[in-house]
């Protein structure tokens, strides 16, 4: 059995991941996938990626793109959740804000530096047209940290994930304001250059299982039920993120990384544009 160290964040999107190991299906092929959930997110995968610490992470486009300009030694092998991903932008529910507008130069509660809470601050202000350089941010590691973060009054706002945040609105932790759809395919698949030169053939029968998990996985009966119950969600918050959410069997394409990248370049958070071959396997 090859063993093989994979990362992602605990959230409904890996789910394939999760029901490809329970089954087999990996282990069938001789592998001995070993999945390690990573609430902290992108910041520290992408760290992670850096130390060797793992040989491929489920990880946010924008942040390993950022990631390898920052001399990360890892490429993306290809795109995982095609669709954007819907940024749900959070204050704490007993906040005086009320609209998004009212956020201009507040403090924002990020997991870290690099992370996807981190760059969709940015992004969400240029939308928005604020000046990106009064942008203020708290580092507050993962999701708990946030929801101190904000009753506490240390940040103002908090970007993550609108679905897996829905159930902190429903309990009155949250109140989300308004949502920020990343402009391009939201999770990409990525590994280390030393994983990609040497097992090749390992990752090709990994690749191959985790399309037929993928591309059947809508198919699955009763799976928002599943996803509901496993990961704490209402049923209809489940059907309506199953709607809008598509995984992807194939490379990330050069035009994606391109808007990826310009955008980055227009922030600031890049010096310049890597040619496709740094940053795509």
């Amino acid at each position: 059995m090859k063993k093989v160290n994979i990362i992602g964040v605990p959230e409904h999107f890996n789910l394939p991941w999760h029901m490809a190991i329970e089954e087999g299906a990996f282990a069938n092929r001789g592998i001995d996938l070993v999945w390690k959930d990573i609430p902290e997110g992108t910041g520290r995968m992408a760290q992670m990626l850096k130390d060797g610490d793992t040989d491929l992470a489920i990880i946010l486009t924008e942040g390993i793109v950022k990631s390898i300009h920052d001399g990360n030694a890892a490429k993306i092998v290809q795109e995982y959740i095609k669709t954007p991903l819907l940024w749900g932008i959070h204050v704490g529910f007993h906040s005086p804000y009320q609209s998004l507008e009212q956020l201009k130069d507040t403090k924002a509660a990020i997991s870290r530096f690099g992370s996807g809470s981190h760059l969709m601050a940015y992004v969400n202000a240029q939308n928005q047209q604020w000046d990106t350089e009064k942008l203020k941010f708290e580092v507050v590691h993962h999701l708990d940290g946030a929801v101190a973060a904000l009753t506490q009054g240390k940040a103002d706002y908090f970007m993550w994930e609108r679905f897996t945040t829905k159930p902190l609105v429903d309990n009155r932790t949250f109140r989300r304001l308004a949502d920020c759809p990343t402009p391009w395919p939201c999770f990409v698949i990525a590994a280390t250059q030393r994983f990609l030169k040497h097992h090749q053939n390992v990752l090709h029968h990994i690749l191959e299982v985790i399309h037929t998990y993928t591309s059947e996985f809508k198919k699955i009966p009763s799976i928002d039920r599943t996803i509901a119950n496993r990961y704490g969600q209402r049923l209809a918050d489940v059907k309506e993120w199953l709607s809008i959410t598509e995984w992807g069997q194939a490379q990330l394409t050069e035009q994606a990384l391109d808007q990826v990248q310009q955008r980055l370049y227009s922030l600031g958070l890049i010096k310049q544009i890597l040619p496709h071959s740094d940053v795509i396997a």
